[in-house]
């Protein structure tokens, strides 16, 4: 090699290494900043989120007056009139009737019934004063907050100089379903709800989507007719959600008859969603199994059905349940198809069967937004974060599974 080749070598190697370093900075410039986005989105929402898991009380002395407390009926009661009454003579200096109906506004139009379970609970406490624990309305828990603007307010000012506000884990976020009243509302409903709902598309939509794959992948002849099916499999996978939607709303709603808004014409519903999903995975976990498993079973006198059903599926069974928990993570997550089949009522109860009206966590997402209230966008943004973290964990689990029975040949 001459003087001058070797310097045109030298000079090449010099520009491929040049490339090299390049593309691996472009690619961790690409991951960093990718990175740096999702960090920044899910800060945001859980900052915004935050205060709404925790809560505002004020305790306020309260004489259980047996004239207006009947211990033979104690349910009968009037404990709304014994709170807001006891609050208000904790402020004598305030004697105008507006000013007297904002006081009694900073509570909870609920904030009884903590005492009223208490009284029912020990109706021995009938004629005795006690300390009641009374919640705030969602304005003063605001204020107390900071989340208020520069508004100042002298009675929970005065109320937390003097040690009478308690700030508590907001349990009933958790414990109680959706209500008109910010502080009251909870996510208890939407979460059985969304439960109830990838129940039913996880009882059809697992074994239907398996076992459409195993045919396709294994017994099935190569034909005009399976590479249609193949095709349309692929397509279906791409089909905006709201299509579905569509499909359960004419399908189900308007030719079965089965009642709207329910868990089990919603798992219907993301069920034909996410079993493209689960047959396209199902495919390519059966597919990664080495031929010559199943060759070596047929070899010793196994029939098709016994090499496939006693080795190859079970050997691809990881890729499958890793397919299914993602395809459900997705369903989980997806809004418009159950928008379509009337999933966006208010509803305040719990659901108890696939039967009961009930809404989902998405959903509920989307009720909570479009409201006016102040209160309710902190709602709103720790239910993104309790539905980040449901689906953060099923994902977990699918890579649990994954790396738990994972077989390499």
């Amino acid at each position: 090699m001459t003087d001058a080749q070797l310097k045109d070598s030298k000079v090449f190697l010099a520009k491929r290494y040049s490339a090299e370093r390049r593309f691996k900075f472009y690619g961790a410039a690409a991951l960093a900043i990718t990175t740096a986005f999702l960090l920044f989105l899910l800060v945001d929402i859980a900052r915004k989120g935050a205060p709404a898991f925790f809560e505002h009380r004020t305790t306020v002395q309260v004489l259980i007056d047996p004239a207006k407390i009947d211990a033979a009926n104690p349910a009968a009661g009037d404990f709304d009139a014994l709170v807001k009454d006891a609050f208000r003579a904790q402020f004598p200096e305030i004697t105008a009737r507006a000013d007297r109906k904002k006081l009694t506004s900073l509570l909870s139009q609920s904030g009884s019934d903590d005492l009223r379970a208490q009284v029912l609970k020990d109706p021995s406490l009938i004629g005795k004063t006690i300390a009641s624990q009374v919640l705030l309305s969602a304005d003063a828990d605001l204020y107390l907050k900071g989340l208020a603007g520069d508004e100042t307010n002298p009675v929970l000012d005065s109320l937390r100089e003097k040690n009478l506000i308690e700030k508590r884990v907001a349990w009933r976020f958790f414990e109680n379903g959706d209500s008109r009243e910010p502080e009251q509302a909870g996510i208890r409903g939407a979460l059985f709800g969304s439960l109830l709902t990838v129940a039913v598309a996880l009882a059809l939509g697992l074994p239907l989507g398996v076992a459409a794959a195993v045919y396709l992948e294994q017994f099935a002849r190569r034909n005009r007719w399976t590479d249609i099916i193949e095709i349309n499999i692929n397509n279906l996978a791409a089909v905006p959600s709201i299509i579905f939607g569509l499909l359960g709303l004419a399908i189900f709603l308007n030719v079965f008859g089965l009642p709207r808004s329910t868990p089990i014409v919603g798992g219907l519903v993301l069920a034909l969603l996410v079993l493209p999903t689960i047959i396209i995975a199902s495919r390519a976990a059966l597919r990664a199994v080495p031929p010559s498993i199943k060759e070596a079973a047929l070899g010793v006198g196994a029939s098709q059905q016994q090499a496939v059903f006693h080795h190859v599926l079970p050997l691809a069974l990881p890729g499958i349940l890793t397919g299914a928990i993602l395809g459900m993570a997705r369903a989980f997550g997806e809004t418009a198809p159950l928008l379509m089949i009337g999933m966006v009522a208010f509803i305040a109860d719990v659901p108890h069967s696939f039967t009961d009206a009930a809404a989902v966590l998405p959903v509920q997402v989307y009720l909570w937004s479009d409201l006016p209230e102040l209160a309710f966008q902190s709602k709103t943004a720790a239910t993104i974060v309790v539905l980040i973290v449901v689906l953060f964990a099923l994902n977990a689990i699918a890579i649990y599974l994954r790396r738990k029975f994972e077989r390499r040949w």
